[in-house]
């Protein structure tokens, strides 16, 4: 009955998020790009439910620990019996949590919550004949520690994503990459079952971004982020996505040119010889400026291009803290080409209301 919950539960989940592609085609916004992100956490929460921790262990482990919860939730005495021997054994007075799978996290938090409140809760089940069947064995917090060592670091990275105000497309690559190299790399103080979750679900997603369209989504909007640039990029890919954004660019109506005389209006008297600006003097920090290519009236528009990419590969780096809009926002006027390249792939948001 269980594992019919589960599956509908996903059946529902991807209907909302085919439904929501359906009506991104049709008003054309984005060609969809809108929802690769949010079946990004998708990705993630099957990876989980199906891949991750698909082992007999897992499923016997996880079904005592709803079981043992549900004991308490249906059952006020026993909540008040847990109350005296959290006092009695100095234990936290947390309440247990219900795994909803409406509720992002939930299974991992009750796992979380069962494994700190463990002997409470066989001082309380073993009391009661009734109930001494729930009592867990000796492998099953053993198990259920090792699916909380490898789900908790995603949890809490998963809490700190949501509670960004601002979040793109272009943050998946290092997203990726924070994951292969850190939250899901297996460690010598993994037992073996966790390194076996971390594979699988680090495999899972290796495999959902494996496609080479998704992928060259992937690297423009992470070029257009002004804290990742071609940082999380394949070294061998970087000249090509480079090209991809010149000729993407020179598809677009070329940016006005500030510097373009305008036409001239009606004659106006000049009543005095207008002064040339006093010439700026030069200081000694302009001899330590790092020098970046310049482009000129008179180049072409593939050329302005590259020299315009190129300069913006340069310019140092930004703090992570950094809102991309915003940066774009101030540096339009110095990168007025690549700006509407950023606008179209940052627009692009990686959660939804």
């Amino acid at each position: 009955m269980e594992k019919y919950k589960t599956i509908i539960t996903l059946v529902c989940i991807l209907f909302v998020y085919i439904n929501k592609m359906q009506i991104c085609e049709e008003r054309h916004v984005g060609d969809c790009r809108s929802c690769y992100t949010n079946f990004f956490f998708l990705v993630y929460f099957l990876s989980i439910t199906e891949n991750g921790v698909k082992d007999p262990r897992v499923d016997r482990a996880v079904g005592v620990c709803k079981k043992a919860v549900s004991a308490f939730s249906n059952s006020w005495k026993k909540r008040k019996e847990m109350a005296d021997i959290q006092v009695e054994l100095g234990l936290p007075t947390h309440q247990l949590v219900t795994e909803s799978p409406t509720r992002w996290g939930s299974r991992q938090k009750m796992i979380e919550r069962f494994l700190e409140q463990e002997r409470a809760i066989v001082h309380v089940l073993g009391a009661d004949k009734k109930s001494r069947h729930l009592v867990p064995t000796w492998q099953d917090p053993q198990v259920l520690e090792s699916i909380n060592q490898a789900v908790k670091p995603l949890q809490d990275f998963t809490d700190a994503l949501s509670g960004e105000s601002y979040v793109s497309v272009s943050c998946i690559k290092p997203v990726l990459h924070l994951f292969r190299t850190s939250l899901l790399q297996p460690e010598e103080k993994d037992t073996e079952l966790t390194a076996t979750i971390k594979r699988n679900i680090m495999q899972y997603l290796d495999d959902k971004y494996s496609n080479a369209v998704q992928d060259e989504l992937l690297d423009m909007s992470s070029l257009v982020d002004p804290r990742f640039r071609i940082t999380y990029m394949d070294p061998d890919k970087v000249e090509q996505v480079k090209k991809r954004a010149v000729d993407e660019l020179m598809s677009l109506p070329a940016p006005a040119d500030k510097n373009t005389p305008q036409q001239p209006g009606p004659a106006m008297q000049v009543c005095e010889k207008q002064q040339p600006p006093p010439k700026k003097k030069i200081t000694l920090a302009a001899f330590f400026k790092k020098n970046a290519p310049v482009s000129s009236p008179n180049q072409s528009e593939a050329v302005k291009i590259q020299t315009e990419l190129t300069t913006y590969i340069l310019t140092p780096e930004v703090d992570p803290d950094t809102d991309p809009l915003d940066w774009w926002k101030r540096h339009q006027p110095n990168f007025p080409r690549l700006s509407t390249l950023a606008k179209k792939y940052l627009s692009v948001p990686a959660t939804s209301t």
